[in-house]
């Protein structure tokens, strides 16, 4: 009976495990072996070395680069969550037709990701919709020249791409409050602020860590919005790496590079997520 059940549930998570393996696993295990190999242009020599880890590490640039991809991916979760966590309590707490806001949030997946990072590109730009506006007004008087290809135009566009993604997980955990325990913390004398620091924020924790985590993670390895409005100093460590899977020809550096973005990225994350969990349990 036991060897049925068994058998049973391995067939049935075959072609989980060999999509998991084939897409996942396989392109990892061949990631890692370029990491060791190295290529001069046209030729892979596959004999395994930690060359490409002692260039990687002994370039200044590499080290630049990774610090202000994190930077910027940490400054883009925070003003991204800081802005939707008051959209996702509204459409929770107070909104009456939310099936209309959750479909209004999701209209700018109706178009190009592209075509948005172009479209604040128009807005940014010298002779932009911004600029434009502010001379109009007379704010200004001529064009400023900080609103693109820097540090903060790819901060501002993708924490415009990536809103609906934190507003979702956070009105999810909003949305499982038993209204019990905020009728209970009124009765018990809190006033909307306390009721918000001790019931609200903490059993919302969860929700503010899955949104933090589906934005930092892909911000660190995005290369289309710093190519488009980032410059110069906007530049991240993806940039790097698609050069060396493309211009430079240089896979097994490549290789390197993202494996070492995604340790980086990994620690990161699990820093925060256990700094996040004991924050929270101290509000409560």
């Amino acid at each position: 009976m036991f060897r049925s059940e068994a058998s049973r549930g391995y067939t049935l998570s075959a072609p989980a495990t060999a999509y998991v393996g084939f897409l996942v696993t396989a392109p990892l295990l061949i990631l890692i072996a370029y990491s060791f190999w190295t290529q001069s242009y046209v030729t892979l020599d596959k004999t395994p070395t930690l060359k490409n880890y002692s260039d990687a590490f002994a370039d200044p640039l590499v080290r630049h680069l990774m610090l202000r991809s994190i930077w910027i991916a940490g400054a883009v979760t925070a003003v991204t969550v800081a802005l939707a966590y008051p959209i996702a309590y509204f459409i929770a707490m107070k909104a009456r037709k939310k099936t209309i806001w959750l479909l209004l949030i999701t209209i700018p997946f109706w178009s190009s990701y592209l075509l948005r990072v172009f479209a604040w590109k128009l807005i940014l730009g010298f002779n932009g919709v911004m600029n434009s506006a502010l001379l109009m007004l007379g704010l200004i008087d001529e064009p400023l020249d900080f609103l693109l290809y820097n540090e903060f135009a790819v901060v501002l566009t993708l924490a415009h791409a990536w809103a609906p993604f934190a507003i979702l997980p956070i009105y999810v955990s909003l949305q499982k409050i038993d209204p019990s325990l905020l009728e209970a913390a009124t009765d018990l004398g809190n006033s909307p602020f306390q009721r918000f620091m001790r019931v609200t924020l903490p059993l919302t924790i969860p929700g503010i860590i899955a949104a933090c985590l589906i934005i930092f993670i892909p911000t660190v390895g995005d290369y289309v919005t710093p190519a488009l409005v980032g410059g110069s100093d906007g530049k991240m460590i993806a940039n790097l790496i698609q050069v060396q899977f493309g211009a430079a020809n240089n896979w097994p550096l490549g290789a390197t590079l993202s494996l070492i973005a995604m340790l980086s990225v990994g620690f990161v994350a699990i820093v925060f997520v256990i700094t996040a969990t004991r924050l929270g349990r101290r509000i409560r």
